[in-house]
């Protein structure tokens, strides 16, 4: 699976589908996976290490949630079932993952309380209680910067966002300039060469 096509709008390989399995917080989960979207063969390592690690929703937890470069779906699917009350927004470029998201809300019994959608298609004046993300890091620092300029700024005053960075990947340069940006970080785990950072309380506006 090459950067370039689960990046692209619309990905040019096969549209080979298939199926994973996996459990988070004593839930099973089966999704539908395809070619040309990220981590199609299993569920991303750093995607693992976030929801073992980050702060899972509660039952009670209500708002509007944003899952940033949903893929096929898994941390959708598992904020929603966590979540029953919330309004979780599934986000992406790439057109195949939104299809996938879209299948496997829906035959999770979920589509109701799920948004997918494109960047461009999410309206102005959303803003989010919680956002989550395994960030595509292999896209470049100015690219991976300015997407997470754009969403973390729709960030609610008292929200929180989850991320996920491999540590090789830039981790604790993004974790620097996060707090350069004037936003609260906290480095709640460090495994398998991945940081989980809690982002809240943007203090003031900060240069670029």
């Amino acid at each position: 699976m090459t950067a370039e096509h689960y990046f692209s709008a619309e990905p040019a390989s096969p549209d080979q589908r298939g199926e994973i399995e996996f459990t988070v917080a004593g839930e099973e989960y089966k999704l539908a996976v395809a070619s040309g979207v990220f981590s199609a063969g299993r569920l991303d390592p750093g995607t693992a290490v976030l929801l073992r690690k980050a702060g899972l929703p509660e039952a009670t937890s209500a708002g509007v949630f944003l899952d940033l470069g949903c893929g096929y779906g898994p941390i959708t699917c598992v904020l929603a079932r966590e979540a029953p009350r919330a309004l979780v927004y599934a986000v992406d470029v790439n057109a195949r993952a939104r299809e996938l998201t879209v299948s496997n809300v829906a035959a999770l019994g979920m589509a109701d309380r799920v948004r997918v959608a494109s960047p461009d298609e999410v309206p102005d004046g959303v803003v989010f209680d919680q956002i989550w993300s395994n960030p595509p890091t292999h896209v470049g620092k100015a690219e991976l910067r300015a997407m997470l300029d754009r969403w973390l700024s729709r960030l609610a005053p008292d929200g929180v966002a989850w991320l996920v960075i491999n540590k090789n990947l830039g981790g604790d340069s993004l974790h620097a300039w996060l707090v350069e940006r004037g936003f609260e970080v906290g480095r709640v785990a460090s495994q398998k060469g991945f940081r989980v950072l809690r982002v809240s309380g943007k203090r003031s506006a900060q240069p670029a």
